[in-house]
């Protein structure tokens, strides 16, 4: 049984945020006001529809006692009675507690792992994976920064992407990726097990980090790239210092300034992600999560070639279908992630 008090307190903040909106308010508080809202409102719906219901099943009962209305009554009652358990299940899950950070936009940082070349080949799979994805959900993917190897692997890449939960459809993506397939530079046709790491971070906003000045170290450098339009590229690159944290970014863009801005906004969010994750470790001290912990230490999932297997070692799924996978097909998977990490934190508040 739902609590009744605290599906009372969520209308009452809904109404509340409603009010203050049509009253007017200055530019940061009307967006702060109108992204609690917007989070509020489909479970304000999700509400609304859970005690129509029960209105209508007292309305259903209530009719059995008049003989006119008796038998519509033992016809409608039923069908009632059959959805009230899937309703409740759809509003506990709407009152889960939400990740702030699940709407915001996020940077994913990918490196190679053990394996050489073949990693770094691997890593540039993985970006190619992601870039898909986000282009099939009509996310703008954005390479902040990239270096690559000289046979095309990558050796570091940070991206940004832009769109609707970001964070709350990709934060199960860190950790270790595996790959088990015969490397373009082996020549004996033996199988290798390489690997990758990829770190998904919600972008920090303003009033998230308050940076002293005072603790950054700013260096300009000279670009590097491979030729052609970047021989004679001016001391443009911008590579900052984070002292008390030992956070070093760089960003190597054309714009002196923009590089600046690209690596601030990049020391943030790792900033951000490192406060977030001290709060979670002291919240978690007592348990550990299977799912979305953020140890990305953790092999997390195999990419099988030879056998076009895709396994997910945090929920023992696996999918035949890695031809797809590579091609940015990921919403099994996540959907998957999705709804155990929600079947945790259900059994959780249960218990």
């Amino acid at each position: 049984m739902v609590p009744t008090e605290k599906l009372t307190q969520i209308t009452e903040r809904f109404e509340y945020l409603e009010a203050k909106m049509a009253e007017g308010a200055s530019g940061a508080e009307i967006a702060t006001l109108a992204r609690e809202y917007s989070e509020l409102k489909p479970v304000v719906e999700q509400i609304a529809g859970y005690r129509q219901l029960l209105s209508d099943l007292e309305d259903a009962e209530a009719m059995l006692a008049d003989p006119e209305m008796r038998e519509l009554a033992e016809e409608e009652l039923p069908r009632l009675r059959q959805r009230l358990p899937d309703e409740e299940a759809a509003l506990q899950l709407a009152l889960l507690p939400k990740d702030a950070a699940d709407a915001r936009p996020a940077l994913i940082e990918i490196r190679p792992g053990t394996g050489g070349e073949e990693a770094a080949l691997f890593a540039g799979d993985l970006l190619r994976m992601y870039q898909r994805y986000a282009e099939a959900r009509g996310w703008r993917f954005t390479v902040l920064e990239e270096s690559a190897t000289e046979l095309g692997g990558i050796k570091e890449v940070v991206a940004n992407i832009q769109g609707d939960n970001v964070f709350a459809r990709l934060k199960y993506e860190s950790g270790v990726h595996r790959v088990q397939r015969v490397p373009e530079t082996e020549s004996g046709g033996r199988i290798h097990t390489s690997a990758a790491t990829v770190a998904v971070l919600p972008e920090a906003e303003d009033v998230d980090i308050a940076i002293d000045p005072n603790d950054l170290r700013i260096d300009t450098m000279r670009s590097s790239g491979a030729g052609g339009q970047h021989v004679n590229t001016t001391d443009s690159a911008v590579r900052i210092t984070h002292i008390p944290s030992g956070i070093v970014v760089t960003s190597s863009e054309k714009s002196q300034h923009r590089n600046r801005e690209i690596a601030m906004q990049v020391l943030k969010t790792r900033l951000f992600d490192l406060e977030r994750q001290r709060v979670d470790s002291e919240r978690a001290a007592d348990r550990k999560a299977q799912v979305g912990s953020g140890d990305r230490s953790e092999r997390i999932r195999t990419y099988n070639f030879p056998q076009g297997r895709m396994t997910d070692h945090r929920i023992n799924l696996t999918l035949y279908k890695l031809d797809q996978v590579m091609q940015g097909d990921l919403d099994e998977v996540i959907d998957a992630l999705t709804a155990d990490d929600q079947a945790s934190k259900l059994a959780e508040m249960g218990a």
